[in-house]
Parts: structure tokens; C-alpha cells; sequence
């Protein structure tokens, strides 16, 4: 069997690569689906969010799953991109670091904001989005499974996830108040009525913002929005251009594919503000507004990767915790990878209990045909586990061995000379 993972990071890729190989949620379902069609033998969940994409993949058969290679230029090709441009710019892991990768992705271990608490959602959303596009198996349900209850391991057993913090408290702690030094008497804007987007309003409020706008593309979003959180005032998106010229911070992280505003867009916003000074926090992947508008006079803009040095700060105040973390990652990793090599034995072993059983039941058949009735049902009952006994100390070796090696990883060898030995048909 395979695993495999093909992707980039924050760690390893800026934002203008991850934002031309992001997904929305509807181009997720379309990647999946083509895939599928193109390597019918593997399972796949795209993982893609401000910070990373990355596929992971399995088959039972590794023959089946598409190489490196393959997935560098499938997700060049969906994205009309050149290939050898993304060749140094995606990682690959395969086996139990593919496993590892996994878990500490979703306990928040590899977040940009350690412990921020919106990675696991996207996680479970990336695997009910391989689910809707017929694209998860077995490997892949286990392994996700498995990577949820990693995460809520490390969640209640560490404090990695106490006074949890993202990447909208860190863009307002860290960088608003740099320029802000009140926010009550801020106009403040913000695009989008998602996940982030309310996140951002909650940080907004305890900072003491009152103007507050809300513009998302579904009018009746942003409205939702205002009511859960009892504030804001929900506007319609063909306001976009006005609110800008009137705000003083703006907070965006749409899920747009393109930028909501392009530089000559915003020259001409700019002209009607007069040089006042505005932060732009765009917190989108891809990015909301054009980098170019961060030229303009009195324009402070900043992206998600712009917060790196405030999220080293958060990463540095937990890693007491992070020990703690890492056992527990460790200990899950190879719990799965025992449990993982041992099912690959499993279609071994019933094959050759079954023929041993099938065996055991001619000759013992035989046997008491044999005898007939010169034999009473006690001793009939008798023949028969006898027969069991030795059935089963004849096997208890090399099912032994077979547990001995899977522990330490697949089998192959010796599943080979079991089924050659033996004549086990698959």
C-alpha cells in the first residue's frame, strides 16, 4: 500500500504561490473528482486554506497512485500553471511521515498560529469534501479518522490550545494597534462574512470597535453575521468602493479567486480619501487586494505571510507545551502504522486459516466416515478438537512471525512465501 502527500506551506512556499495553487471549495470538489477519473486506483482529500495546500493520497495497490510527478502536473495543469515552476516549491510525504504530517497538521502543531483553533475545521471539511466527491477509501478515512482524535488528544492533554489565538487576533493585537491606538472612533470594514471574518469581528469588539461594516458578496450573510454577534452593520457589496473610501482599518478574507480590488480601482478610492492614512489587513488566500495598492501614500497593507514574525513570538510562548505534543503525535503515529501494517497481513491470514480449516474438515470428514459408528459422539467431539489443537499450533508460528514483522512494518517477504508455500490464491 501507499501514502503519499504533494503540497506546500508557509513554511515553504510565499504567498504568491500558494495563492495561485489555492482551491476554493467548489474547485476542491472539481480537483477530486478529475483525479479520481485520471488514477481510478487512488483515494484522495485536498487540504487547501490560507497557509497550505496540500493533497494526500493512498491505494492499496502503489502501482495505482499517482508518482510526484503526477500530482506536480495535475495541479499544474488545473491551474494553468508551468509545472517546472512548482517542482521546488511542493514537498512531498510518504509512509508514516505522510501520517506524521497529518496529525500535527490537525492538532495545529504546523500552523503558522500554533493552537489556533481553525485548522481542525478545515481538516474535517477537507475530508467531507473528498467524501461529497467520491475520493476517500479505506486508508484515507482511517487516516483522518485518526488525525481528529490526535487533534483532541493534544487539545485536552496540553495547553497548546489554551488562550487559543489565530491569524485575526494576531492581525489586530499585533498589527492594528501598531498604527491604532483606540478603535472606538475607527471606521472599520470588513469583507467577508465567513469563519475568519466573524473571528475577526469578535477581536474587533474586544478591542472596543463600534463602526464596524460588513460587506460579504450574500447580503444575507453579512446580516446573520450582525445578528449572531448582536453588532455591525451588514452593507451590500456594491457599497465596496464608498466603504473603502470611508474606513480606517479594513479586514478582508474572502474566498474570492481574484482580487476584489485591483490598484486602478483603488486610485480611484484613494483620490477621494485625500491621503488619509488606512490599514488593509488581507488575511485571503488568494489575496484580496492588489499588492500594488500597498504604494499608495498613506496605504498600509499587509498579508497573511506579513504576520510571520508575531506567530514565531506566539510559537515561542508555547513550546514548553510542545514535549507534551510531540509524544503524543509520536505515540498516535505509530499506534496507526502497527494497526496499518497488520491489516496489510490480514487478507494473508484469513486466506490461509481458511484453507487450513478447509483441510482439517476433509480429512477429518474422512476420518469419521471412516469409523463409522465404532465411535460414539463423545469421542467424535473429541477427534474434532484434536484436530483444531494441532490446526492451530501448526499456524501459531508463522502467524506469529507475521505480527513480529508487522510491527516493524509491512511484511512483504515474508507474505510472499507464506502465499507461495501455502498456494494461497488472491
Amino acid at each position: 500500500m501507499k501514502l503519499q502527500m504533494v503540497g506546500c506551506s508557509h513554511h515553504t512556499a510565499g504567498v504568491q504561490i500558494r495563492e495561485r495553487l489555492a482551491f476554493s471549495k467548489h474547485q476542491a470538489v472539481e480537483a477530486l473528482v478529475r483525479l479520481r477519473q485520471r488514477f481510478p486506483g487512488a483515494e484522495a482529500v485536498l487540504l487547501s486554506t490560507c497557509n497550505r495546500v496540500e493533497l494526500y493520497l493512498a491505494s492499496e495497490e502503489p502501482e495505482r497512485c499517482p508518482s510526484h510527478h503526477d500530482v506536480v502536473h495535475f495541479l499544474a495543469d488545473f491551474h494553468g500553471l508551468d509545472s517546472g515552476e512548482l517542482f521546488n516549491e511542493l514537498f512531498e510525504r510518504t509512509g508514516e511521515d505522510f501520517v506524521r504530517h497529518l496529525f500535527t497538521v490537525a492538532a495545529s502543531l504546523d500552523s503558522m498560529v500554533v493552537g489556533e483553533a481553525q485548522i481542525l475545521g478545515q481538516v474535517k471539511q477537507a475530508y467531507e469534501l473528498a467524501t461529497t466527491a467520491s475520493s476517500v477509501g479505506p486508508l484515507t478515512n482511517a487516516a483522518f479518522q485518526a488525525a481528529l482524535r490526535v487533534a483532541k488528544r493534544v487539545a485536552t492533554e496540553t495547553a497548546i490550545n489554551q488562550k487559543r489565538v489565530s491569524i485575526p487576533s494576531v492581525a489586530i493585537a499585533d498589527f492594528a494597534s501598531q498604527l491604532f491606538e483606540r478603535f472606538d472612533d475607527k471606521h472599520v470594514l470588513v469583507i467577508g462574512a465567513g469563519e475568519m471574518g466573524e473571528e475577526t469581528v469578535r477581536y474587533l469588539l474586544d478591542k472596543g470597535a463600534t463602526k464596524i461594516a460588513l460587506v460579504n458578496r450574500s447580503l444575507e450573510r453579512a446580516v446573520e453575521l450582525s445578528k449572531l454577534l448582536s453588532a455591525g452593520q451588514p452593507r451590500d457589496w456594491s457599497e465596496l468602493q464608498q466603504l473603502l473610501v470611508e474606513a480606517d482599518l479594513v479586514v478582508s478574507a474572502t474566498g474570492a479567486t481574484l482580487p476584489i480590488i485591483t490598484a486602478a480601482e483603488f486610485e480611484q478610492i484613494e483620490q477621494q480619501r485625500y491621503q488619509r492614512p488606512l490599514m488593509i489587513l488581507d488575511l485571503a488566500i488568494p489575496r484580496d487586494f492588489d499588492p500594488a495598492i500597498g504604494d499608495f501614500p498613506g496605504v498600509y497593507l499587509y498579508s497573511v505571510d506579513d504576520l510571520a514574525a508575531a506567530c514565531a513570538q506566539n510559537k515561542r510562548e508555547r513550546e514548553k507545551e510542545w514535549p507534551k505534543a510531540d509524544r503524543i503525535i509520536e505515540e498516535e503515529t505509530a499506534r496507526f502504522m502497527a494497526d496499518l501494517h497488520h491489516r496489510a497481513t490480514a487478507p494473508t491470514i484469513k486466506r490461509l486459516k481458511a484453507r487450513a480449516d478447509e483441510v482439517k474438515s476433509e480429512e477429518l470428514s474422512r476420518l469419521l466416515n471412516k469409523l463409522g459408528t465404532t465411535v460414539d459422539a463423545r469421542a467424535r467431539a473429541e477427534i474434532s478438537t484434536a484436530f483444531d489443537r494441532l490446526v492451530n499450533k501448526l499456524l501459531h508460528p508463522p502467524l506469529e512471525s507475521l505480527r513480529e514483522q508487522a510491527a516493524e512494518g509491512t511484511p512483504h517477504g515474508l507474505l510472499d512465501a507464506l502465499r507461495r508455500l501455502f498456494q494461497l490464491k488472491d
